[in-house]
Order: structure tokens, then sequence, then C-alpha cells
């Protein structure tokens, strides 16, 4: 009987081996929600129990939608690398970005904010916006510093100093000035700007709290009246009407509007594409920058060797820092150098940064995993990615996961470090701003925001003792990443 067995197996596995299968499907008990409740509750721990049961990839039903996880990270090329004919990122995208900003994106939304971060948040472009960014942040720390008038210390939380620093000088160096820059009334210009957007960071932390489950649909009623409050009042302060009366605004912002405008879409909707805009640019930048700051607080060895890297860069452009000197000025080019820096904030964008990608399955297709089996993915279903639980904390390609390492990213020599699973190289092993043709387009500005920031305000020793002692967990962000365009 066991003979026969075999046998029957055998001529099975001949006949039915080489035909894709669709991976395991799992409903959850509650019909249509599924597993949205467990999803929402802690997407981690959820995903990893549905690996645990069910492997590498699996269909869950989440809101009414199905979704299959791919938890192998060396079979994510045929995700990220898939035509857009067969996965396609902006449907899903389309109707976040309708709930969460009332903006109906337009047909060739997604080429206008390539093109112009191409231009303008890259290369030369990221000269200039670099640049705007350092003497914002300059109005905003040092405003008041040559004033005889001795000012009292005043006390701020460190999450609250970074989010509201790094958000308002992102702001006015993408979004411009007051007029009177440049004029006897500059001082005046300035204290407006100060003024107004500290107003709209205030604001905007608001939004922010909400956004998440704005995001899932499920506000209060009351809530959901305070959203549309928040809407508008972006809407009207970001409005193209307004921005015309600004100064310095960037070609980021200037040439979406145009190009936007000549396309036909209406002004209203203009308006409220500023506010996708603003959002996707400064909601993950400050509180970034405050994970990183407290990394390198809570941990003295990364902070000297940060400190080192930076006074070496500076000390080749002939500033240093110390009572009395002028501000120092910080550049792009100088930016490039400083590749312990670089890995510090890979690293807590590693520990910290959770994006999901999601493509939508526009016609059937094989997936074809690393292990050689290949499976059915199906018209109308939504395939995901979530790098964090299966790339950024798994102890193979990145031992200790849990723990901040400073130069993790970094050989011995300072070269960039490669990584691997199951003795084979790894090309995607970080994800914070996504991959493929969704990838964050303003990565590289958000990373100079992050780091202007951070060298700007590195504390001296005497400042650390009382952050050693604190206890803290990361929390997973990146829902600015995971929508944008």
């Amino acid at each position: 009987m066991a003979f026969w067995t075999a046998v029957l197996c055998a001529l099975l596995a001949s006949v039915l081996g080489g035909r894709p299968t669709e991976p395991p499907l799992d409903k959850g008990h509650i019909p249509w929600l599924g597993y949205a409740l467990d999803f929402r509750k802690n997407s981690a721990e959820f995903l990893k129990k549905m690996q645990r049961r069910h492997g590498d990839i699996f269909t869950v039903l989440i809101g009414g939608y199905y979704f299959t996880f791919l938890m192998d990270p060396l079979s994510f090329r045929a995700i990220v690398k898939a035509p857009r004919a067969k996965l396609d990122f902006e449907a899903f995208a389309v109707e976040l970005v309708t709930r969460v900003f009332g903006y109906h994106p337009c047909k060739n939304n997604h080429k206008i904010i390539q093109v112009s971060s191409t231009k303008h948040l890259m290369g030369d472009g990221l000269v200039v916006m670099t640049q705007a960014m350092m003497e914002n942040l300059q109005t905003l720390m040092f405003h008041n510093r040559d004033s005889r008038e001795e000012r009292p210390w005043q006390q701020d939380g460190l999450f609250h100093y970074s989010y509201n620093i790094v958000f308002r000088a992102g702001y006015l160096a993408l979004f411009g000035n007051e007029p009177g820059m440049g004029t006897p009334s500059e001082e005046k210009a300035k204290e407006r700007d100060l003024i107004q957007s500290e107003e709209l960071f205030d604001e905007f932390q608001k939004y922010d709290r909400l956004f998440p489950r704005l995001a899932y649909a499920v506000l209060p009623p009351r809530d959901k009246m305070e959203a549309e409050r928040l809407k508008r009042l972006f809407w009207k302060v970001l409005s193209v009407k307004n921005s015309r009366e600004k100064d310095n605004i960037s070609g980021w912002i200037n040439d979406q509007e145009q190009f936007l405008a000549e396309l036909g879409v209406p002004e209203y909707m203009r308006d409220r594409f500023m506010f996708l805009l603003l959002w996707a640019a400064q909601g993950n930048t400050g509180p970034s920058s405050f994970w990183l700051l407290l990394y390198l607080m809570k941990h003295p060895e990364a902070m000297q060797a940060v400190r080192e890297e930076v006074d070496k860069v500076l000390a080749e452009a002939h500033q240093e820092v110390k009572p009395g000197s002028p501000v120092v000025n910080i550049t792009r080019d100088m930016l490039m150098k400083t590749p312990v820096l670089d890995s510090a904030v890979e690293e807590t964008l590693r520990l910290t940064a959770a994006p999901i990608l999601i493509r939508a399955v526009v016609e059937d297709l094989n997936l074809k995993m690393a292990n050689g089996r290949e499976y059915a993915l199906r018209k109308g279903d939504r395939v995901a990615l979530f790098p964090y639980i299966t790339v950024q904390m798994d102890p193979e390609v990145h031992p200790e996961p849990h723990t901040f390492k400073y130069n993790r990213f970094l050989n011995q020599d300072g070269t960039k470090k490669d990584f691997y699973k199951n003795g084979k190289k790894l090309k995607y092993f970080n994800m914070p701003w996504g991959a493929g043709t969704s990838i964050c387009p303003g990565r590289f500005f958000a990373v100079n925001e992050i780091k202007l920031f951070v060298q700007g305000t590195l504390p001296g020793k005497p400042y650390l003792e009382q952050f050693l002692s604190l206890e803290w967990t990361p929390p997973l962000t990146g829902l600015a990443i995971f929508i944008s365009f």
C-alpha cells in the first residue's frame, strides 16, 4: 500500500507540480471585515502570526479586500519590478489621497511629481533646497541671537522641539517666506514667518493625530468634523492665491502648481494638492529627526563619532563651532561627506520607519518566488510588502535587530556594507522610503533636512547625562512614505 501511495504522489507531483497555485487564503471569522481589526490594532504582530501559520506568502481578507502578503525579501524584486500593467500602485494611493486630503488626482499626477522632484529635490536642484532649509533653520533656531537683551532659558520636550523646528523650516523652505526679505522690513517679515509657521504647526499636529484613523476610515463623528475643519484651514492657508504673495517659494511647489493649472485642474483642487505636498514632505522628517537625536543621546559612542565627523567636515570648510563664532553654513556638498551620520540616519529609519508597499493586481499573473515556487495572483486583489518585519527586524539580516548600532551600514574601512539572507546578497535590506516606481521622490531632501537639524542641535556632554536613564520604545512610522506617489 505504501508503495502505491508513493507512486500516486509522484504522479500527482509530475502533473501538478509545475502549475501555480493560489497562496493560502485566510478570511478570518468576521464577514467583509475579515482581519481588519487585528491588522489595525498591531500590523506587525498580526503579520508575524500569519507568517507562522501560513509561511512566506498568504492572502488575508481586510476590510472587503484580499491582500496577499509576501514575506520573503529574496522574492521582493518580482513585486517591485513588475510592470504597472500588471501591478499598479496608484489605485490604492488615489483612494487614500481622496479620503485624507480631499484631492482627486489627475491622470498625470505621478509623472508631474516625479519630473519636478528629479529637477528640484535631486542633483543641482537639491543644492538650492538644502541652502533654503539651512537658512530657515537658522532663522528659527537663532532668531534674536544678536539681541543685547538677556533672554531666559526656555524648556521644551525633545519630541516637540524637533518636530516643531524641522516642520517649520521645511515648510518655509518649500512654501516661501513673507514678503520683505532683503528690505528694511526684513525683521518684521521674519517675525511674521515665525508666528505663522508656529500656528500652522499647531494645527498640523492636530491633523497628524487624526490621520491614522482617518486613513482607515474609522474616525468617530466629532473627530471627523474636526478633520474636515483642519483640511479646510490648510486648503486656505496653502492656497494658490496665498502662495502667489510669498517670496522664495520653491521650484518644487511652483512647478507642480503650474503643471496642474496647464492641465486644467481647477484652482480649488490645486489648493488641496498643496496640502498633500506639505504632509508628504513634512509628516515624517520631524519625528525621524527626534528619534535620531535621541538615539545619539542614548549612545555616547555614537554621538562622539558623529560629532568628530561633523567637526572634520566643518574644519575642511574653514568653519568651527565656538562661542562668538559666526553661524555655520552647511551645504549639500558638505552633507555628502558624512558616511557615519548617514549610517546613523539609516539605522534610525530601520528601527522606526514601517511603510507598507501595496500594489493592485490589474490582471491575473503568476508570481515566481526565489525558491522556484509559483503562485497565482488574482485580478482585483492586492499584493503587499511589509519590510519592517521581513527585512529590517530580521536577525539574520541585521543581528541584534532591536539594538541601535550607528555604524551598522558601514564596513570597517567606511565603505557601504552588503547584507545577506540565506547566504544570498539582498538588494532590499532596508526600505523606509519604499521601492520601485513608488519610492519616495523626496527622500534625498528629507535626509538632508534630518542631517541639517541634528548637526545644528548636537548637545554637549553636560546635557547628555539626563537622557541616559530615559526609558522609551520607538514607534512605527511611515504612512507619509507609504502613500506618496
